[in-house]
């Protein structure tokens, strides 16, 4: 796996072992960065990779210019990808390493009235395939308090998968398919008129 753009264009990412990760394929990242670029979100955006594996789409992120990621995951495999590639790109001053579990991660940040809490720009959301509908409807619950009304959320699923079910706040604003592969942005309810 390799980051396509930006400032670490052509570099290659540590994958962890096992066959529980599912990279991002290069032409369904390309697509997905092109719109993200189309929106004007990545510049110095504040990003969340969650079931990041090996980080593909946060270190693709920080390339093409975002400030921050915080990467969660619970597999101890892709917590060591994530601190290997984070620090051969020069990048483990601005990104986080979380080894969690994605909705215990979620529970653990601050309430949106702590001054303490946290929004982030960009959202992306990989789950393994298997996930529940109802965990990932929860997942996106938890997401709302740490949204704004600039940000993006985008769930990847593979196409065969039913639409995300949205909590009351969120929307999907857009979707796409790439083969086996689907991507849904979302955003907070009310927001589709200015995309």
């Amino acid at each position: 796996m390799r980051i396509i753009a930006g400032a670490h264009k052509g570099a290659r990412l540590n994958s962890p072992s096992g066959a529980n990760t599912r990279p991002t394929a290069d032409r369904v990242k390309e697509s997905l960065f092109s719109m993200l670029d189309g929106y004007g979100v990545l510049p110095a955006a504040n990003v969340l990779d969650l079931f990041a594996g090996s980080g593909g789409l946060g270190f693709e992120a920080m390339s093409r210019g975002a400030a921050q990621v915080d990467f969660v995951d619970s597999s101890l495999s892709s917590i060591r990808s994530l601190r290997a590639n984070a620090d051969k790109l020069g990048l483990d001053h601005s990104a986080d390493v979380h080894a969690s579990d994605v909705l215990q991660y979620l529970s653990g940040l601050p309430e949106p009235e702590d001054p303490e809490a946290r929004t982030f720009d960009i959202v992306f959301m990989d789950p393994p395939y298997p996930l529940g509908e109802d965990a990932v409807t929860q997942i996106l619950s938890r997401l709302a308090g740490h949204l704004d009304m600039e940000s993006i959320v985008i769930v990847e699923r593979a196409a065969r998968s039913p639409e995300p079910t949205m909590p009351a706040g969120l929307e999907i604003f857009r979707a796409k398919t790439f083969g086996e592969t689907a991507i849904h942005f979302i955003q907070l309810a009310g927001e589709s008129e200015s995309r």
